[in-house]
């Protein structure tokens, strides 16, 4: 008889910040089979000013979502503090059209765990003033 292979969900909270150039940095704190430990994800976008900083939360998502998959992450709950950004992924909402291309790139890479959930939620708020925080010195640099 086979035995079938269980998957631990890593449960992954991630906040974010770019600036106006498209720098940006993630930082996503990991709790799972290897305790709880924090990361650091650097990524590049292209910025819309009419989209609110929606596009940074996409790029971000993908960025962390790569990152992890490549070190053999096979399902992850990722939790961000971006209401709208959970809504878009679980309801498959219409999108402005300047985003169609962020969301089917972060689809792509979501698709490559064999589970994951992206949710609303809190406790991101420390992990989102780090990458502000780096973002603003980048800037002054």
């Amino acid at each position: 008889m086979a035995q079938q292979k269980t998957y631990s969900k890593v449960q992954a909270a991630v906040g974010f910040a770019a600036d106006p150039g498209g720098y940006g940095v993630a930082y996503a704190r990991l709790k799972g089979g290897r305790g709880e430990r924090l990361v650091r994800v650097p990524f590049r976008v292209t910025r819309f000013p009419a989209l609110l900083d929606r596009e940074v939360g996409y790029a971000a998502l993908t960025a962390v979502a790569a990152h992890l998959r490549e070190r053999g992450v096979a399902a992850i709950e990722i939790a961000v503090d971006d209401a709208h950004l959970a809504t878009d992924l679980r309801e498959r909402r219409e999108l402005p059209q300047a985003l169609s291309l962020a969301y089917v790139r972060l689809g792509c890479t979501l698709n490559q765990f064999r589970d994951y959930s992206v949710v609303d939620g809190a406790g991101t708020g420390d992990l989102t003033a780090r990458a502000r925080a780096e973002v603003a010195m980048h800037v002054a640099a």
